[in-house]
């Protein structure tokens, strides 16, 4: 491999679309507040731009200039960090509720959720580990064994939250990084149905779950109960037809939708913008998966460097679709936010320091097979 002075420009268009496109249309969906609370929209807002823009476009920065290598070299110290982070929500006193659960941190009367740390801490100590296990991730030993004990640390820590989703999407990218470090598809399979089996029994016991589950199956029922987000999120999409209402014409973000500007925010879109308006969203959230996987392919330059693009590119598109499925009823509810585009000044942030790592990585370039 090769160094080059020259980011992924094309890569890094795509996240800039999706940014801008986030700003503006979270703002529009916004509005709703604004007809409630000047004063809560105006703090929305300014977390948003500053806590999560430009506060990101810092960690973009910091992430592009960063060595990778030096997060391989404290791997298992970020993770332990990003585990301690997460479970002091549960500390009273520290950990802030909201909604029947508890997942948030308020400092200075700033909150952010700490799971969106322990999500970048979990891929890069498993990218460290399975490039360093590279040549035994056959031997279950060297990869089920720990990726379990990974999984159940953080489901331990989550569950008291609770916070499934976040499971759910950790254990997914988990999977897909195991995959491309090359461990039989049998393993793969054999954890994926582990994992579905304790989600149904998960679900026996936790209400709030069986109600998703419930919704998902019966979305007509309980149509101002458990089914209530879903069906205002179908009216908003619905409504919107093929080109919209236009922008800031949302009629569904005034009283109907909840969180209009949080996980819902992908119906104002729709209403607002149309077919036509989501269709793009989609389409750049699967260019934004294509260009990174085909950094991590062409141009990291070592296992780790691989794996950690690869596990950088799965939890945020894959947490992305979730949003995008559970809005329009073809996955249950979650309440996981649309990546770059949801309220959520901390996870901007983080994001967009993903991505600086993953622009930092693209810098690499494979040397022309004859020179190798």
């Amino acid at each position: 491999m090769i160094k080059k002075n020259n980011i992924d420009k094309i890569f890094f268009g795509i996240v800039i679309s999706l940014v801008v496109i986030g700003l503006i249309t979270f703002t529009s969906a916004s509005l709703g507040i604004l007809a409630k609370n000047e004063a809560k929209f105006y703090s929305v807002i300014s977390g948003q731009f500053i806590f999560g823009f430009l506060g990101g476009m810092i960690a973009l920065f910091i992430g592009l200039k960063i060595p990778y290598k030096s997060l391989r070299k404290y791997s298992l110290i970020l993770f332990i960090i990003s585990i301690i982070l997460t479970g002091l929500v549960l500390v009273p006193g520290i950990g802030q509720s909201h909604g029947g659960a508890r997942r948030w941190i308020d400092i200075l009367g700033y909150s952010f959720q700490p799971v969106e740390f322990l999500k970048i801490g979990f891929i890069i100590y498993f990218a460290a580990w399975l490039s360093w296990a590279k040549g035994k991730v056959k031997d279950p030993l060297f990869s089920i064994l720990p990726l379990i004990i990974f999984l159940g640390i953080i489901a331990a820590v989550l569950l008291k939250q609770p916070d499934t989703k976040s499971i759910i999407l950790i254990t997914i990218t988990a999977l897909i990084m195991l995959f491309v470090s090359g461990a039989p598809l049998k393993y793969i399979l054999g954890i994926l149905g582990v994992a579905v089996i304790a989600f149904f029994i998960l679900v026996s016991f936790k209400p709030y779950l069986k109600d998703r589950v419930n919704t998902f199956l019966r979305p007509g029922e309980n149509s101002r109960g458990s089914s209530y987000q879903l069906q205002q999120s179908l009216i908003a999409v619905g409504s919107g037809g093929v080109i919209g209402r236009g922008l800031g014409q949302s009629i569904q973000k005034f009283n109907y939708l909840p969180e209009p500007q949080g996980d819902s925010i992908f119906a104002v879109i729709g209403e607002e913008l149309g077919f036509v308006g989501n269709s793009i969203l989609i389409f750049l959230y699967v260019a934004f998966a294509l260009r990174g996987f085909r950094i991590a392919l062409r141009n990291a330059p070592d296992s780790f460097s691989k794996l950690l693009v690869i596990g950088f590119i799965t939890i945020i598109t894959a947490q992305s679709f979730m949003n995008i499925a559970s809005i329009i009823g073809v996955f249950p509810l979650t309440g996981v936010p649309l990546v770059f585009i949801s309220h959520g000044g901390t996870a901007l942030l983080l994001s967009l320091g993903m991505v600086g790592v993953i622009l930092s990585i693209s810098r690499f370039q494979s040397k022309p097979i004859l020179e190798r």
